[in-house]
């Protein structure tokens, strides 16, 4: 419902860089593996779970790791690579951490991978739920309410034993890449300025951002509409003496 509040996040911000193709050498991934298992250790161990949560959300934090775990620092690849790496990295039972999704058709496991370490990490049933409506509803804000251009192809889920959770996901479009942080951490509406910073060179010239404050009178006329008789809308979608297919079709239908 239009208003309420959701659950426990914000975004942390945007980080935008060149798309580029091609795949990471399978050494190069192989040694990324390695070196992420051991920095990712080395925080949980000295600052906690939730420390490595707020950093893996800090655009900032994320952009030095992939470079310092040696992929191109100005590349789309090193999101989607980085979040590959700690994927296989990073051991649950271990740590308590766990990333779920990934890049394209992979994205698609994360509601059964968050279920499956849930069980790992002894989560409730209704936990589980609030986990998978946060990573859809993540989602769903930044492709659809945050109307930039920018279309996502990369979404991972971090969870901990705690409950908390991180998404860091990626859209494409004109050649550039966008990437998109959110953190469980601190009291946020999905609907209404979620995000607390944003970094990156590119500002689009049209944007639609029903996210912003400003924004809140059209997002009640929106969901008025939705709500509303859709034919209702036609006579100010249509110019005056322009027919429609749905008379013809209506009289097809009579007789």
């Amino acid at each position: 419902m239009y208003g309420q509040k959701f659950l426990q996040m914000k975004r942390v911000g945007i980080a935008e860089l060149p798309l580029h193709g091609g795949k990471c050498p399978p050494w190069l991934f192989i040694r990324m593996k390695q070196l992420g298992r051991a920095i990712s250790e080395i925080i949980v161990q000295e600052y906690g779970r939730k420390e490595i949560l707020r950093r893996l959300a800090d655009p900032f934090f994320f952009q030095a790791l992939g470079c310092v775990l040696g992929y191109d620092w100005h590349s789309s690849g090193l999101s989607t690579v980085t979040m590959g790496a700690l994927k296989e990295a990073i051991k649950p039972e271990e740590l308590g951490i766990a990333v779920c999704g990934g890049k394209g058709r992979v994205s698609k496991r994360t509601p059964n991978e968050i279920q499956k370490f849930a069980e790992v990490f002894s989560l409730s049933s209704k936990k589980v739920d609030e986990l998978v409506r946060a990573s859809r509803m993540a989602a769903k804000v930044d492709n659809a309410c945050v109307q930039d251009g920018y279309q996502l192809y990369h979404h991972s889920f971090v969870l901990s034993e705690d409950g908390d959770w991180v998404v860091v996901q990626q859209g494409m479009h004109d050649r550039l890449a966008r990437r998109y942080h959110w953190l469980s951490e601190g009291v946020r509406s999905f609907v209404e300025e979620p995000h607390s910073g944003i970094a990156g060179e590119r500002k689009e010239e049209m944007v639609l951002d029903m996210t912003a404050r400003e924004s809140e009178e059209p997002r009640k006329i929106s969901v008025d509409l939705v709500r509303d008789n859709p034919k209702r809308l036609l006579p100010y979608l249509r110019e005056v003496e322009q027919r429609s297919l749905d008379e013809y079709l209506e009289k097809d239908t009579q007789v």
